[in-house]
């Protein structure tokens, strides 16, 4: 038993030793400094917060990824854009007319320059959603639940789309 375990630790090892330097978030050269600006809340429905919540979360994901320092002007690469969308609609209903289940979608256009190399540069809206029970309120823990999961899907798809070459 013991013989086989180390069997499979040293085909494990050789196995990411045989491939070269490999990064599970898929990227393999990142800048030295990056820069991600205020994004301003632009929604029709304003939630106080929002904006800072969504900035520092998208600061936080690329500094726990990468080696990059954050800057706050002069970086290799700007993140910046405006959160664009901010809704809540019914998504299923019940026989009463009133929801029975919601959906908070937030939408943000991220404008990604990388300064080294402008063919990398782009434009791009990116959204993600939240369902959540029609006879619960979106305040308090479960907003703040919300928030989360949808941050993380959508800084973690501008991540990829600015950092990974897949």
């Amino acid at each position: 038993m013991r013989l086989l375990k180390y069997l499979f630790l040293f085909v494990f090892l050789s196995t990411f030793t045989a491939c070269g330097l490999y990064s599970f978030t898929g990227v393999t050269d990142t800048p030295e400094t990056f820069q991600v600006n205020f994004f301003q809340n632009n929604a029709p429905l304003i939630e106080p917060g929002l904006d800072i919540q969504f900035t520092n979360a998208l600061q936080d994901l690329i500094q726990n990824q990468t080696s990059s320092s954050l800057v706050t002007s002069g970086g290799d690469v700007i993140f910046e854009g405006e959160i664009t969308e901010y809704r809540i609609s019914p998504t299923t209903a019940t026989a009463n007319n009133t929801a029975a289940q919601n959906r908070l979608t937030i939408g943000v256009n991220v404008r990604y320059t990388d300064t080294k190399d402008d063919e990398k540069s782009f434009e791009q809206r990116f959204s993600f959603f939240f369902d959540y029970e029609g006879s619960q309120l979106l305040t308090g823990g479960q907003r703040d639940t919300a928030w989360e999961a949808i941050f993380e899907r959508i800084t973690q798809d501008i991540f990829q789309k600015a950092f990974a070459d897949w």
